[in-house]
């Protein structure tokens, strides 16, 4: 187990093993139980999860650690996480936990954590926590008996709740009579929530992907793997098509033709409106430096410019509060709005493409017209236990190719954040441009990793 605990997001692994067993889940209630106690009163914790078998196992191991440190909890069952993260706001908890793994295979869980502001908890916080998970001498000294042990209830209408929340992002007196949408729910969290809301708003939705059985969560379907929803698409003649992940907060769509739309294109189809219509605060958005050179190109080819972060949701959302911005993203479909929500949500992200749909009178295949992305090709260097090269190597090679470049791509080089890999990946106009490069950067890095004596 690492010593870290948490990962880029939250704390994540195959279920019923370190650190995703029913025991080490009561620690780490007893921990978050313990950071977020008030003086005075007791505190409220809001739990959901997604629909994956074990969500049960460690739904309960929480609750017993929260109530055993005098916490209140609020379960409200299978919800989106940006829902968890509404939800929270609504009933002004002290914080939340969305037990999900995200994206991957129902065999793994995982545990978030956000604060009272609604947003993930930071850094620290998390350190603290994992802190008191593998020291909790503190722990045992604190420990509430009589009256003062917490309670847990249930939220039944959690799902409507959110719904509604949803709608009202949408512009008021617009409907979507007439469109007819294939809505991919991932066997997970937005299984309900996703045809609900289209269909309460007028859409004609042919829904697939929405018979969770506890295991079948992200198995070929969803955000991961929309090619059942572009062919459903086709095969429907529908006029677009939208894919959840299995916790509700990434989201890729399909147009018309099938042609499928990640995180780059509809943050560009997004931003480009707001560009037009002077609703974009300081004409910028945050994205990761992973995202494809022609979002770039689309977003400053109508005024707007681009902050960029390190790899991570997180990240996004730390430099959208830094500099006053409602749209950030990733390409893995991640978007957020603040305006709306404080963390990723594809439902609304959903809703709002489509209200620009209707506000332009277009299709989509149309307005995601203005996005097109740049070729990309991609090479890793296997350390294989040598060590990596420093940062300022690795900088070197990167300012070096794109010198070569002269503004015709992008060069990224990074460490794995989980593998002992470096990647490397080059985006320009020609693909076998950007893969002979690629080629060429990987093996230069090879040769600066030192051979282990």
């Amino acid at each position: 187990m690492s010593d870290r605990l948490f990962g880029t997001d939250g704390i994540r692994g195959i279920a019923n093993t370190p650190p995703m067993t029913a025991e080490a889940a009561l620690k780490i209630g007893r921990a978050a139980g313990f950071i977020f106690r008030n003086a005075g009163r007791p505190n409220t914790f809001l739990i959901g999860k997604d629909t994956r078998q074990s969500g049960y196992m460690l739904e309960y191991a929480l609750t017993a650690g929260l109530c055993s440190m005098g916490a209140h909890v609020v379960l409200v069952g299978p919800l989106p996480t940006p829902g968890v993260s509404y939800i929270m706001r609504s009933l002004r908890a002290d914080a939340a936990i969305m037990i999900s793994a995200s994206h991957n295979s129902y065999a793994y869980n995982g545990i978030k954590f956000f604060g009272p502001d609604g947003f993930k908890i930071a850094d620290e916080v998390e350190d603290e926590i994992a802190r008191l998970y593998f020291d909790g001498h503190e722990l045992d000294e604190f420990r509430p008996t009589g009256e003062h042990i917490g309670t847990a209830r249930r939220v039944d209408d959690a799902v409507g709740r959110y719904i509604e929340y949803a709608k009202a992002t949408f512009p008021k007196g617009m409907r979507l009579d007439g469109l007819k949408i294939v809505c991919d729910c991932a066997n997970g969290s937005a299984y309900k929530v996703g045809p609900y809301t289209l269909t309460e708003l007028g859409a004609e939705v042919v829904t697939i992907a929405n018979a969770p059985n506890g295991r079948n969560i992200n198995d070929n379907c969803g955000s991961v793997h929309p090619e059942e929803m572009r062919a459903t698409v086709i095969r429907e003649r529908a006029d677009l098509g939208i894919a959840f992940d299995g916790d509700g907060d990434r989201i890729v769509m399909a147009d018309g033709d099938g042609r499928l739309l990640d995180g780059n294109a509809l943050l560009a189809l997004l931003a480009v409106d707001q560009l037009d219509r002077e609703t974009l605060p300081n004409r910028a958005i945050a994205t990761t430096i992973m995202a494809n050179g022609g979002l770039e190109r689309t977003v400053k080819q109508h005024g707007g410019s681009i902050v960029w972060t390190k790899v991570g949701d997180r990240y996004v959302v730390e430099a959208m509060r830094e500099h006053g911005l409602t749209l950030g993203g990733e390409a893995s479909g991640h978007l957020v709005m603040l305006e709306h929500n404080t963390t990723g949500d594809a439902l609304i992200t959903a809703l709002q493409v489509l209200a620009t749909l209707r506000r332009c009178d277009q299709s989509l295949k149309t307005l995601a017209s203005v996005y097109q992305p740049l070729p990309e090709a991609n090479a890793s260097v296997a350390l294989n236990g040598r060590p990596k090269p420093s940062q300022e190597q690795l900088d070197g090679v990167r300012a070096e190719a794109e010198a070569e470049l002269n503004g015709t791509g992008r060069v990224i080089i990074r460490p794995s954040g989980t593998e002992s890999i470096i990647r490397v990946m080059v985006q320009h106009d020609t693909l076998r441009t950007a893969e002979a490069l690629a080629r060429q950067l990987a093996k230069r890095i090879d040769e600066l990793a030192p051979v282990k004596a």
